[in-house]
């Protein structure tokens, strides 16, 4: 549950959200995305780019540039039966709506072999069933997903959860260049060192809010000290 709660992402920085479950970090950024309904009444209000923003529905959140790569990729992240270029194929469509009615095949594989390219997804074509593929190609082919559609502020939550270790160092190497490229980056997750070494400032969750704020040279101690006091 989220309660109270204030903060703020920079572009071109990496802010780190580190919280124990339950803390309500992931639900604070699932609202900002639309993924999760606020109380429109008392709910505060959320401001992008100066602008108070108001999504319906999570296709308006990314079609102003916010996109939420989900922490959980088997379930919401992508369709196990269908080839890689077809899934990121769907990050783009979900970006254009109303204004693509129309399925282009020439154009899904171009897109599938530029991203296989530019994301290193190891797979033998990109024909290949994502379902095929190991957990790190598969969460590569998710946040190919969401970058396909330029988004302006990315949030990452578990974004190396269950992957290899060759993978987690290409993911981090992107999510440095992302935010070198003047993105806004969020990174959520529960695993301590990930946070301190990606982050440029680190905001802690804890009762549906952020409690405490630091910079990048604090101490385990520190941050775990916050996260349950």
């Amino acid at each position: 549950m989220v309660s109270n709660n204030s903060l703020s992402v920079f572009a071109g920085q990496i802010t780190g959200i580190f919280g124990l479950v339950g803390s309500g970090r992931t639900e604070t950024f699932k609202v900002v995305a639309s993924l999760l309904k606020r109380d429109y009444l008392h709910g505060g209000k959320i401001v992008f780019k100066g602008k108070p923003v108001r999504f319906r529905v999570p296709a308006q959140a990314i079609e102003a540039g916010i996109v939420y790569v989900t922490e959980d990729r088997k379930v919401d992240g992508f369709v196990e039966t269908m080839s890689v270029a077809r899934n990121i194929y769907m990050g783009l469509l979900a970006k254009l709506g109303w204004r693509r009615n129309i399925v282009r095949s020439s154009e899904a594989e171009a897109i599938g072999r530029d991203w296989i390219k530019t994301l290193n997804i190891n797979a033998v074509s990109n024909e290949t069933k994502v379902i095929e593929l190991s957990g790190g190609n598969q969460q590569k082919v998710v946040i190919s997903k969401s970058l396909i559609q330029e988004p302006d502020l990315i949030i990452f939550d578990e974004p190396t959860r269950g992957v290899d270790v060759g993978a987690i160092v290409d993911i981090h190497h992107l999510i440095r260049r992302l935010a070198d490229e003047g993105k806004a980056v969020v990174v959520i997750s529960s695993y301590m060192p990930e946070v301190m070494i990606l982050a440029d400032r680190i905001l802690v969750s804890h009762q549906g809010k952020v409690v405490e704020e630091f910079s990048n040279n604090v101490t385990e101690n520190e941050i775990m000290y916050a996260a349950i006091h």
